[in-house]
């Protein structure tokens, strides 16, 4: 299994994954960057005048997607207006930051050398971050065990459950991707502290 680790000379962080690891890392990243982008633009006829100028033309409710609800919580619960406010300024820009974390991913595996359509079983691919680009994998890990939690509904103390499904049971096996993306997730904060 693979880990991410501080290289003694270039203080960078490292890590090896399998052709396949590395394949379903950017297939998750990708997943997320759809669903964050997957958003209905407000029309240019319905935007304030001051707001088209600002460009704040950001969602003033709550998505309906379960994992966007998740990742953009209501910061005024008591205050639907000031909720809606809050939303409108900072969601764009939130989704974008998110985006951007997640499409470093997969520019990374890209410029490590997995190919576009992966057909090696065999194949090893090194990345090597720096540490900017290694605050941006550990941000994005954070956004896909986010969604994947909330899509198979893992809760606090549910260990006994998801042991207790068949392997070959689908939510067992996504289960398991996002306990290895919780993984990688330990080893990356813990090659960065060190």
């Amino acid at each position: 299994m693979s880990a991410f680790a501080r290289h003694r000379r270039s203080k960078r962080v490292i890590a090896t994954f399998t052709g396949f690891e590395a394949d379903l890392l950017r297939s998750l990243a990708s997943q997320l960057v759809e669903l964050l982008r997957n958003e209905a633009a407000v029309p240019d006829d319905d935007r304030d005048p001051l707001e088209a100028m600002m460009d704040f033309s950001g969602p003033t409710t709550a998505p309906e997607d379960p994992v966007l609800a998740r990742l953009f919580p209501t910061a005024y619960t008591d205050d639907e207006e000031a909720a809606g406010d809050f939303r409108r300024f900072t969601e764009g820009s939130l989704r974008d930051s998110k985006a951007a974390a997640a499409c470093t991913i997969i520019d990374t595996l890209e410029e490590a050398g997995l190919p576009p359509e992966l057909d090696e079983d065999g194949l090893m691919i090194d990345v090597e971050l720096e540490h900017d680009t290694a605050t941006a994998w550990l941000r994005s890990f954070a956004d896909v065990r986010l969604a994947l939690a909330t899509r198979l509904e893992v809760e606090d103390g549910d260990e006994d459950y998801w042991l207790s499904l068949p392997e070959d049971d689908p939510r067992s096996q996504a289960h398991d991707i996002y306990e290895w993306v919780g993984y990688l997730q330990e080893t990356l904060v813990d090659a960065l502290s060190h």
